[in-house]
Parts: C-alpha cells; structure tokens; sequence
C-alpha cells in the first residue's frame, strides 16, 4: 500500500511539475531616457507591457501549457490503446488500458516538456523584442552597443565630363597644376 501512495506522489509531482510557468512580462533590461521622471518611466512600461502582449497574442506560459497538456493527452490516449490492446490478449482489457493510460501521461508529459519549454521561450522572445522596441520608441534606454566608425571612406572621383567616352583619358581641370 505503501509503494501505491509513493507511486501516486510521483505521478502528481511530474504532472505539476510540467505545469510549472515561466514569468510574466519582459526579461531584458530597459532604464529610463535622460532626464525621464521616473514616474513617466512606468506608464511607458505599463503601456508597452500590453502592447507587447498584443503582439504575441497569448502568454508564453499559457502557450507552453497548452502544448504540454496537448501531448501528455495525445500519449495518455496511446498507451491506454496498447495497454488495452496486451490486456486483451491476457483477458484483462480494462487493467491493460489503466495501466497504459498511466504510462502514456507518464510518458507524454516527459516527452511533451521539451516542446513546451521551447514554444514559451521562443513566445517570450517574441514578447521582449516588442518591448524594447515599443520602450525605445518612447525614448528610453534598451541595452545595446555603440560603434563609432574611424574608418574614412574616401570621395569618389567626379563623373568625366559630357563629350569623353568611356576610353579616353579624362583631362584634368584648368585649375588643378599651377602654371609653371
């Protein structure tokens, strides 16, 4: 009996486990604009929160959830029709099925874990670049670098004068060697 009550114990740990959330709202960092009151700071941070989650069109978490519980159902579904299908050679079709359910849960929630983790990060992905661009279009600083260039780009020469084909050597301008 004691076994049956540890067995149960696992079987709820792994199902909750699988439903574990991942945090609402942005994971990167953003800090207010130069001389932007903090205040000011929020409700961009509010608005650009909704706003971002508009862009996704559901919560990471709830996305992940919903392709976790899809495969632990579709596995559950598998294992009671193998595990009906051996029960039955044995004459205990029902026994088989309950066992095969528990096994495909088992089973689907591990194998479905992968999937979900990824389909709630690539989600909450999706909802941090929103973010930051609605946070930046609003005047605040998103973490990022800064090139400058010290490369100069030389100036292309001026075009031949009209007249001149292509193979003949251009003159220089009246101007360009002092006379002599």
């Amino acid at each position: 009996m004691n076994w049956k009550r540890s067995l149960l114990l696992f079987l709820v740990m792994i199902i909750l486990g699988g439903c574990a959330t991942m945090p609402t709202g942005p994971s990167v960092t953003v800090l207010p604009g130069p001389g932007k009151p903090f205040e000011v700071f929020q409700s961009d941070d509010n608005a650009c929160r909704q706003w971002a989650e508009q862009q996704i069109g559901e919560s990471p978490e709830a996305a992940a959830n919903k392709t976790l519980i899809a495969g632990a159902a579709i596995w559950t579904v598998v294992g009671a029709a193998l595990g009906a299908l051996i029960g039955s050679t044995y004459g205990h079709a029902g026994t088989g099925a309950a066992i095969g359910a528990g096994s495909g849960l088992v089973e689907g929630v591990m194998l479905s874990s992968g999937p979900a983790y990824a389909t709630g990060w690539e989600l909450q992905r999706r909802y941090d670049i929103a973010y930051q661009q609605c946070m930046f279009a609003r005047g605040n600083q998103v973490p990022g670098s800064m090139w400058r260039s010290r490369r100069t780009y030389p100036v292309p020469p001026p075009p031949p004068p009209p007249g001149f084909s292509q193979g003949e050597p251009v003159p220089p301008p009246p101007d360009a060697y002092p006379p002599p």
